[in-house]
């Protein structure tokens, strides 16, 4: 009888809440406007003491369980995954283990990106705390390109090691591998590519996608395998070791490498933006101070894609990612801050180069009507090899399909290929694998190698490879929720915070409103400049990209949807919606 109660009540109280929120909208609200919240929303709002607005979003994800739910918006690193199914974990840590006691020299290799960049540092700093010799390489775009190239390989032999640790690259570096064993250099792989069948000849392989691995998240990044390693190191030898520090870098590497914000990810990411933020190492605080980014400020995944990996990235873009590691492990805030100096120029320049890159590219597509195409293959002479990649994205961004773009040199080109969500990259390249000197890479991002003379059929096969696979949807996909005007702004903005970090699998929701125009003002730059009073009293400034047009007879109520963010401006506890659509 209790139960019966009960539940008539929480339907009765739930019945009038959403009688009360969509009373207090349009009437007809556009097709495409967020749907109001539903009964299993109201409940986990009230479960989990969440606004309604983003119990809704909560609900979308699928997030029926409350106690499930809590480890969702508070993930701590206890519940990480165990290791223990990680295949040749325990192998890797007792040959670096043994490679510590007895003196010998380590190369710790890692890729161009700011994952192996990230995983080079980790694994260099922590060997280093334990008392190992040990020598940092990167992989050059300019010299060898991607992974372990046979001129990567002379640099690092050029160090004399006893023994090689591999990092985000290695999975497809056969050739260059098999030739360390006859010199007597032991190798060790830690990467997260996908795996090629013929088996690697090193003495541990770590890769959650190998067939046989039994850890059951294959999202960590090189950089939180790194982590994971360096954890067994530590148990092998017995020494006590802080590895929390190092979590800042597991954040740069993870989200930088777009790999997916949810599982183990989540929570190393969400510890690593705190230690990011406190800003202790003086690598991070120069690059902290470049970006305009106040330390002990809280931060983002958005703020680290946007405004400290690109940074990172830049000199390896131009032929020297060595600074990048050399600015991550700076003993101190002065070298920090000329090495950030010399990195911002580097920057700088990247920028100037990618533009003029972009130019070149557009026209050739509206020249050679590249835009009827299924998939894009452009290629030239001298394009820069580091910038392909952002060339690529953004042409795969605007055409709304895979693209691959390739810089020649000598006739050899190294190119990066980019596509819309769903589009299957490797498995195109697989398909052109005989016109290719080497590819590698992820479903969503990829790298290939391939001679000039070429071009013309790899741009045949690569069309019909992609041709081949299922229609991509290119609509607008820019997940939305219903503001609950029971809610109020600054309860939003709070639980929104919580979903962070997002991202890549767990991406941020825009907040789709309807509210009365107060005022709406075109303003310098083209821009809009709008207020609007909602229904639950509140007034809501907006701010639109570019939309300075609209303000033109904006009168009445309108539909709106944007970023919820705080508004830095007008200081305070001022809110502000950066526009994305208006209806």
């Amino acid at each position: 009888m209790r139960l019966l109660w009960w539940t008539r009540w929480f339907r009765r109280g739930v019945a009038r809440d959403l009688e009360s929120a969509r009373s207090s909208e349009v009437e007809e609200a556009p097709s495409d406007f967020p749907a109001p919240p539903t009964l299993r929303a109201q409940a986990l709002s009230r479960a989990l003491g969440v606004s309604v607005t983003v119990a809704s979003w909560l609900d979308q994800l699928g997030h029926l369980d409350p106690e499930a739910t809590r480890r969702f918006l508070s993930p701590r690193l206890a519940e990480l995954t165990s290791p223990d199914a990680m295949l040749d974990r325990k192998a890797a840590a007792q040959r670096i283990a043994r490679a510590v006691r007895d003196g010998e020299r380590i190369v710790v290799f890692g890729d161009y990106d700011c994952d192996g960049m990230t995983s080079a540092a980790i694994f260099t700093e922590a060997l280093r705390a334990l008392g190992a010799n040990v020598t940092p390489v990167l992989a050059s775009r300019f010299d060898g390109g991607y992974g372990l190239s046979l001129p990567a390989l002379e640099r690092v032999l050029s160090h004399r090691p006893h023994l090689l640790v591999t990092c985000d690259c290695g999975s497809s570096d056969h050739a260059s591998l098999e030739r360390l064993a006859p010199l007597g250099v032991d190798a060790v792989v830690v990467d997260h590519h996908l795996v090629p069948e013929q088996p690697l000849p090193v003495m541990a392989f770590l890769n959650p996608h190998r067939p046989t691995c039994g850890f059951p998240f294959k999202g960590l990044a090189s950089c939180g395998l790194a982590l994971s390693v360096l954890a067994a190191v530590r148990a092998e030898l017995g020494r006590a070791l802080d590895l929390r520090p190092l979590l800042d870098l597991v954040a740069i590497g993870t989200i930088a490498d777009v790999a997916p914000l949810h599982g183990d990810n989540r929570a190393l990411v969400r510890a690593g933006l705190k230690v990011l933020g406190e800003a202790r190492r003086p690598g991070v605080r120069a690059l902290l101070e470049l970006a305009k980014i106040e330390p002990g400020s809280a931060l983002s995944a958005e703020d680290v894609a946007f405004r400290i990996a690109p940074r990172l990235n830049a000199p390896g873009r131009l032929g020297a990612p060595d600074l990048a590691v050399q600015l991550l492990l700076a003993p101190n805030l002065d070298t920090a801050h000329a090495l950030a100096s010399e990195l911002e120029q580097r920057q700088l320049e990247r920028r100037a180069v990618q533009d003029q890159m972009i130019q070149e590219a557009m026209a050739e597509v509206e020249l050679e009507r590249y835009r009827e195409r299924p998939a894009l293959v452009i290629g030239r002479e001298g394009w820069n090899h580091g910038i392909v990649g952002i060339v690529a994205g953004r042409l795969a961004s605007d055409l709304g399909k895979p693209v691959a773009v390739i810089g020649f040199e000598h006739g050899v080109g190294r190119g990066s290929v980019r596509g819309p969500r769903g589009a299957r990259l490797h498995d195109a390249l697989t398909a052109c694998a005989p016109l290719l000197r080497r590819f590698g890479g992820h479903q969503a991002a990829a790298g290939l190698e391939v001679e000039l003379d070429q071009l013309p059929a790899l741009r045949a096969a690569f069309e019909e490879a992609c041709a081949a696979q299922p229609p991509l949807e290119v609509a607008d996909e820019t997940p939305r929720i219903r503001f609950a005007p029971q809610d109020s702004l600054a309860k939003v903005l709070a639980d929104l915070s919580d979903l962070e970090p997002c991202g890549e699998s767990n991406p941020a929701p825009a907040l789709a409103l309807v509210g009365r125009v107060v005022s709406a003002r075109e303003v310098t730059g083209g821009h809009l400049k709008l207020e609007l009073a909602l229904d639950n009293g509140e007034r809501l400034s907006a701010f639109g990209i570019n939309m300075g047009a609209r303000a033109e007879g904006m009168v009445g109520e309108v539909a709106v949807s944007g970023k919820l963010r705080p508004d830095r401006y007008r200081g305070g506890n001022a809110i502000e919606l950066k526009l994305d659509k208006i209806w």
